[in-house]
C-alpha cells in the first residue's frame, strides 16, 4: 500500500508552509510514523524558489527541537494529482489552489490546515514575515495545534499506510 502524501501551502514557502512541514515531520518522528507519510511544502508564488525557510522561522522552530529541511518551491498543477491532501495556510492560498484545480478532477483534498486545530479557533495562519519574533512563535503554536489535530484525524480515518514488518 502507498504512503499518504501531504503538501502544505503558503504564499512564498519560506515561513508558514515549511514550518507546517517541519512540525508535521517532527510529530511523525515522535510517534514512529515517518514511513507512513510523504510530506512536502510549496508556495503559490515563486519569489523564493530554492531558498531555505526564513532564518527567523528556522530559529523559532529549532528552539522547539524542530528541523525545517525544505527548500522553497512553487506549487504546480501536477501536485494536485501527486498529493492526497493539500493544506493551505490562509484564504488566499486556498483560493489559489482551488483555482488551479478548477475544471479538472484531482486526487488531492484541498482544505485549510486550521480545520484541524483543537485549541485555537482561527480561520487562517497569519503570515509572520513582516513582524517580530513573537509572530513566528505564534505561528508555530498554531501549527503545533493544527498538525497534531491533522495527524490524529488522519490516523482516526485510517489514511496512512502501515508498513509491513518486512518494510520496517
Amino acid at each position: 500500500m502507498e504512503r499518504s502524501r501531504l503538501l502544505f501551502v503558503c504564499l512564498g514557502n519560506i515561513c508558514r508552509s515549511p514550518a507546517a512541514e517541519g512540525v508535521f515531520l517532527h510529530h511523525l518522528q515522535l510517534r514512529g510514523l515517518e514511513q507512513s507519510f510523504s510530506v512536502d511544502s510549496a508556495g503559490t508564488g515563486n519569489w523564493h524558489a530554492g531558498q531555505p525557510a526564513d532564518a527567523r522561522m528556522r530559529a523559532a522552530a529549532a528552539g522547539r527541537g524542530i528541523h525545517l529541511p525544505s527548500r522553497a518551491r512553487q506549487i504546480v498543477v501536477a501536485d494536485l494529482d501527486q498529493f492526497d491532501h493539500i493544506l493551505t495556510m490562509d484564504d488566499d492560498n486556498l483560493a489559489a489552489v482551488q483555482a488551479m484545480s478548477r475544471g479538472r478532477r484531482s486526487r488531492a483534498q484541498i482544505r485549510p490546515i486550521t480545520q484541524h486545530c483543537r485549541l485555537h479557533r482561527v480561520r487562517e495562519v497569519p503570515d509572520p514575515y513582516y513582524g517580530g519574533a513573537d509572530g513566528f512563535e505564534g505561528v508555530l503554536d498554531l501549527l503545533e495545534d493544527a498538525c497534531t489535530g491533522l495527524l490524529d484525524d488522519l490516523l482516526a480515518t485510517g489514511t496512512p499506510w502501515k508498513p509491513s514488518p518486512s518494510e520496517r
